[in-house]
């Protein structure tokens, strides 16, 4: 038997709750792994409130990602022993995830944990971090260079924004970190922003074209806060986005990819291809001042992760916070 965080939904209705769990239990795949942590992300937010519909099967373990030692595998990939990450994959969603004290997956999901990083560094980062890497690379390879001129993040106190902005300003960029909290201007500041913006200024419908000032963003937001920073983009500027905080809609016009050579590009870090997955950790061990993963990092234990999952949506919760299923 072992802990882990279970969603049910029944006559009795929907619901989410520490229980014993009985490793028969477990779903099929060939690597079973011991779990040291995992992390409290906006979809599983959404998967623990039953406020989105994030969960495709019951009854669901949530987290959609985990570092661990592996203790049983078939896959010729893995031995006992190993240590590993997984992100997305649908886990949390279709297949059991990482809040609990045990996993079984698929050997493929699984990506080497970086000798330069412990499990718990490791998801200080977790998903947010790892999907945060993805957008910089992505920026990276449409030749945006610190060179080009500021960079702009949106939701910059949440977990993808508060990485993506600690990324940025180490490889050189000059960042302007954008939040709905101006009360966390310090924190991002902190985290090696030159500017901290309230989200008020490009939550509204804007023009089709705006002064031009970013070589570069980074959205977590969506709807009208992308229209915005995609209608205020330098020439040939680039806006990486991962998510959906503020709404699926995209008002804008084609005017800033027409008139100014903007690209939009779309990041996705749920079937992201393996190459780039192990590339991007890569990258986080060796890119990233570990050392403000300290106070951008909060740790809780299985039952805490509950009622968090509510304050995490309400945009109550500041940074990363990682779960230590053992607890």
């Amino acid at each position: 038997m072992f802990k882990g965080i279970v969603i049910e939904k029944d006559e009795a209705g929907y619901r989410a709750a520490v229980n014993d769990i009985d490793a028969a239990q477990l779903p099929e795949g060939d690597v079973t792994v011991a779990v040291d942590y995992s992390t409290l992300n906006y979809k599983d937010g959404l998967a623990i409130t039953g406020k989105g519909p994030v969960v495709r099967k019951f009854p669901m373990v949530p987290g959609i990602d985990l570092v661990g030692t592996v203790e049983a595998s078939d896959s010729a990939e893995w031995k006992v022993g190993d240590k590993v990450i997984l992100n997305g994959w649908g886990v949390g969603e279709t297949h059991w995830g990482g809040l609990a004290q045990k996993a079984r997956l698929k050997g493929e999901w699984l990506v080497p944990l970086p000798a330069a990083l412990s499990p718990r560094q490791a998801m200080a980062i977790g998903t947010a971090g790892y999907t945060a890497m993805l957008c910089v690379m992505a920026l990276e390879r449409h030749g945006v260079t610190p060179a080009k001129g500021e960079v702009v993040v949106t939701g910059a106190a949440g977990g993808v924004g508060s990485v993506a902005v600690a990324l940025l300003a180490k490889l050189g960029y000059t960042v302007v970190a954008v939040s709905g909290r101006p009360e966390e201007a310090e924190y991002l500041k902190g985290l090696g922003a030159a500017e901290v913006m309230e989200r008020a200024a490009f939550a509204a419908p804007g023009k089709p074209l705006a002064r031009e000032r970013w070589a570069g963003g980074v959205d977590v937001v969506g709807s009208h806060v992308l229209a915005n920073l995609c209608a205020s983009m330098k020439y040939g500027g680039v806006v990486a986005a991962c998510g959906l905080a503020g709404g699926m809609d995209l008002p804008a016009t084609v005017a800033p990819f027409i008139l100014r050579g903007v690209t939009l590009a779309g990041i996705d870090s749920v079937m992201a291809p393996r190459e780039v997955r192990i590339e991007a950790w890569r990258r986080l061990a060796t890119d990233l001042d570990l050392s403000r993963l300290a106070v951008m990092t909060k740790e809780v234990g299985l039952a805490e992760a509950i009622p968090l999952a509510a304050q995490l949506l309400e945009g109550k919760v500041r940074g990363r916070l990682v779960v230590d299923v053992n607890v």
